[in-house]
């Protein structure tokens, strides 16, 4: 397991299983473990913000982007690597000049 599946373990861990560690597997769905309901989906999407610097759109609420620990992370990836984008291209930008 990478250090960012890590940190989004703990955080689920510690904040919607009251830091009772489990079985659960990056892939097992939150909603199906009845782990994350709605307002603390929203719990998540604050932490994912504040803690990464990402917005996450209205678009970007969906089981395939926020319902386990490895969706996750290939959201968030994803977000970042967007983020990540337009400063590497004014960078190159800069350098050919």
């Amino acid at each position: 397991m990478d250090r960012l599946q890590t940190e989004l373990r703990r955080f689920v861990i510690d904040n919607f299983m009251y830091g009772r560690e489990c079985q659960m597997r990056d892939e097992d769905s939150f909603l199906d473990l009845g782990i994350i309901d709605s307002s603390g989906l929203l719990e998540l999407v604050n932490f994912l913000e504040k803690q990464y610097g990402i917005q996450v759109e209205e678009a970007d609420l969906v089981p395939e982007n926020l319902d386990s620990i490895a969706q996750l992370a290939r959201f968030l990836r994803r977000k970042l690597e967007l983020q990540l984008a337009p400063v590497a291209s004014q960078r190159l930008q800069h350098q050919t000049a």
